[in-house]
């Protein structure tokens, strides 16, 4: 906790007072992000600093594994926030973005090692898919193989999760909501972004990247 409150008072002492007009200007209107970012939990993701955006820019949704619920599936917050960013904010874009060395992966990869985790287990049933088709498709793969194959295609079962949504169904079909899958390497700081026309994710610098087609169910990604 020392680190934590230390890290609040050269908040207060420095980055606020540098960028007060910002701050203020930013509480005082209501908020207008430009996309609905979601990703993992993970503790080494930091979506402002790898998008280089400031506060207000991106409505963040987190939790373990980057998972979006099917509508109807589960009462957590993910459907109301899915549902407000869309419906209220009226958010033309939806990033969702998956990391390397996820832990939620690598134990959804291993499920007859999770204990005693209960909810972990209950979580991981809106990945499940993700399990059988690495399991099925990349049988031929390592561990450590497989386990980057789930982080990416489960960036794409998400994607199709996500459109389960008739808040995103119906904006997507409008031409309003533009839906992107992503990867992010931690030690490297690469960014990959999901080409539905090729099947397959590349660095996001070298091209601008496509938005999901209104209708379209995934089968893998494409191994390069």
């Amino acid at each position: 906790m020392h680190k934590i409150i230390q890290g609040v008072r050269r908040f207060q002492e420095t980055t606020f007072r540098e960028q007060r007009g910002l701050f203020e200007e930013v509480g005082k209107k209501q908020q207008a992000p430009v996309a609905l970012f979601v990703t993992c939990s993970d503790s080494r993701i930091n979506p402002n600093l790898i998008t280089s955006t400031e506060p207000g820019d991106m409505f963040l949704l987190r939790n373990a594994g980057n998972i979006i619920p099917p509508y109807g599936a589960a009462n957590g917050g993910e459907g109301a926030t899915i549902e407000y960013a869309v419906s209220v904010l009226k958010l033309a874009n939806i990033i969702v973005c998956g990391h390397y060395h996820c832990g939620a992966m690598h134990h959804l990869m291993r499920l007859d090692r999770l204990g005693e985790l209960p909810a972990v287990r209950s979580w991981f049933s809106h990945a499940e898919a993700t399990r059988r088709i690495v399991q099925e498709k990349f049988r031929h793969l390592s561990p450590e193989d497989q386990e980057d194959r789930s982080i990416e295609q489960n960036v794409l079962v998400q994607i199709d999760n996500l459109r389960t949504h008739p808040s995103v169904a119906a904006a997507v079909a409008r031409g309003d909501l533009h839906v992107f899958g992503w990867t992010y390497r931690i030690e490297t700081g690469e960014v990959s972004a999901y080409d539905p026309l090729l099947g397959r994710f590349h660095p996001l610098g070298e091209a601008e990247p496509i938005a999901f087609p209104v209708m379209q169910h995934h089968a893998c990604v494409a191994v390069s």
